[in-house]
């Protein structure tokens, strides 16, 4: 039996009582144990397959961050169906687009959800729809039927498609099998360090797969999440007192802000902070490794979860980083493998025998594209699209193309340099910004970001840029540095720097002359 929801099932069968999922606070705290979670999702798969719903079918999945919605990811799970995640804060033209592409044979989602099926027509078209907490015209509750077994699929089954957010282009849906969620698991429970009986605070929704997995009581933070920059800290602080979390997994933004909060020493109770989805500067570990029992910098993508994670850099490394050699993000965790190759992001490379492969990647100290392989590294996207960009085929074996500029040093430690599509390139010099930003954050203490505009290297720096900036980082050739009120950031984290969109705001208004 390869179906991922048996993780689930162990969990409850071992620890049946204990709380799987607190949400909500007061009056409406609401404990979900492992043995409700279970029954919960065996009601729904029995339910989605009375309607006529089982293997390989797609069920899209509208319904906000709660107990709610995990019991439905189980219930389809275990009905051999296929969950498919679409970000709701992409807009009504790209959930248009993701659903014409899937298809989906039925719906879930919340009453307002619902209210999409009189926006979009493909959503309207779903044949077998479910409101989840309430009532939807033409909707049948989502309320349970007879327990469902969990269904015979193997491990290339898919399981869950997740659409990127398209801001730059068509968005693509990743393919996570059955066999995939179990790697991506134990490749999480490992570098996370999830123990059962931790308790820990919910902020990215596709940790939460592996804390339930791992027998570790979930916590859902009383945030507004898709904002995590801008969360009431003494609201969420009061939160973590109140239920005992024992540790976190978060954005840097979200830790910046709670670190900013005159109740910070309440972290001080949090056995272990990982934090990642961003570039993690030494300075938030630092201030984060002080107070907690250990703080962790996560590195990984949407398509490889995790990659590399390492504490608070050592002294020497602050040096580095200040010096434009980038962040460093710690070794490759057990699971991955890791090459550098050279960076030719935006240009299909490959097939490649084992040999030819091995001969291609750069040796200790050299910058290139970093790549990587693994059982939890999702292989492709949905009928193939972006596959040619961002897959590698050696020897039959599936690499995915980060398109993350890096290098290992001579302790096999891998430093992240920036994204590959954003280095400035001229007079036969390479400039990534994660060069920059990093050192100038390490030497002045400045949030900045570095792009070309109109052909020149521009920094952006939020508030008043401090005198002799550029002279700080003058391997970078600045030409100007300009002041904003705030750099534009990506809406899931809130801690990367949108460059296109911080790029057309600047561009027409940079002088000429020295920085």
């Amino acid at each position: 039996m390869n179906n991922v929801v048996e993780r689930f099932r162990a969990q409850a069968e071992t620890r049946p009582d204990a709380p799987a999922i607190v949400e909500g606070r007061g009056r409406g705290r609401r404990v979900t144990s492992f043995a409700d979670l279970d029954r919960r999702s065996a009601a729904g798969a029995g339910q989605l397959t009375v309607a006529g719903v089982g293997p390989g079918d797609r069920v899209l999945v509208l319904v906000p961050v709660s107990s709610a919605l995990y019991a439905v990811l189980a219930a389809v799970f275990r009905a051999g169906a296929v969950a498919v995640i679409i970000d709701p804060g992409a807009g009504r033209r790209r959930l248009a687009e993701a659903v014409a592409r899937v298809r989906p044979a039925a719906f879930v989602g919340t009453p307002k959800a619902h209210l999409l099926r009189a926006l979009v027509p493909g959503v309207r078209r779903i044949p077998t729809r479910f409101v989840v907490g309430g009532w939807a015209p033409a909707a049948e509750r989502w309320e349970g039927g007879p327990p469902g077994t969990a269904a015979d699929v193997g491990p290339d089954a898919p399981a869950l498609l997740t659409f990127t957010s398209g801001t730059t282009g068509r968005p693509k849906a990743a393919v996570r099998t059955h066999g995939l969620l179990a790697a991506q698991h134990a490749a999480l429970a490992a570098a996370l360090d999830l123990r059962p009986g931790d308790v820990d605070l919910a902020t990215l929704p596709v940790v939460v797969l592996a804390t339930l997995a791992s027998g570790v009581t979930t916590v859902l933070a009383d945030a507004e999440l898709r904002r995590p920059g801008a969360v009431d800290a003494g609201r969420v602080l009061a939160q973590m007192r109140d239920e005992g979390v024992t540790r976190c997994v978060a954005s840097p933004a979200f830790f910046e802000r709670l670190l900013e909060h005159a109740e910070a020493d309440t972290l001080a109770r949090l056995r272990r902070a990982d934090t990642g989805g961003a570039p993690v500067f030494p300075d938030l570990l630092a201030r984060l490794g002080a107070l907690v029992g250990e703080a962790v910098g996560v590195y990984g993508s949407t398509e490889a979860e995790p990659i590399a994670h390492a504490a608070a850099p050592s002294e020497a490394d602050r040096r580095r980083v200040g010096a434009g050699e980038g962040l460093p993000v710690g070794v490759p965790v057990g699971v991955v493998d890791l090459r550098v190759m050279p960076d030719a992001w935006g240009e299909p490379v490959g097939p490649f025998p084992e040999a030819a492969w091995e001969a291609r990647a750069l040796g200790p100290g050299a910058v290139g594209e970093i790549v990587v392989a693994g059982d939890h590294v999702v292989p492709g996207y949905l009928d193939g699209e972006g596959d040619a960009e961002t897959k590698v085929d050696v020897a039959g074996r599936r690499w995915h193309r980060t398109g993350d500029a890096g290098r290992l040093d001579g302790d096999g430690r891998l430093w992240l340099l920036g994204r590959c599509a954003a280095a400035s390139r001229r007079g036969g010099g390479v400039v990534y910004p994660l060069q920059v930003e990093a050192a100038l954050r390490e030497r002045l203490g400045v949030r900045a970001a570095f792009l070309e505009v109109d052909g020149r290297r521009v920094v952006a720096v939020e508030g008043s840029p401090p005198d002799g900036l550029a002279a700080a980082v003058p391997w970078a050739g600045i030409d100007a540095v300009v002041a904003v009120d705030a750099l534009p950031v990506d809406r899931r984290h809130n801690a990367k720097v949108d460059l296109e969109a911080l790029r057309a705001c600047l561009a027409g208004t940079i002088p000429r002359g020295g920085a």
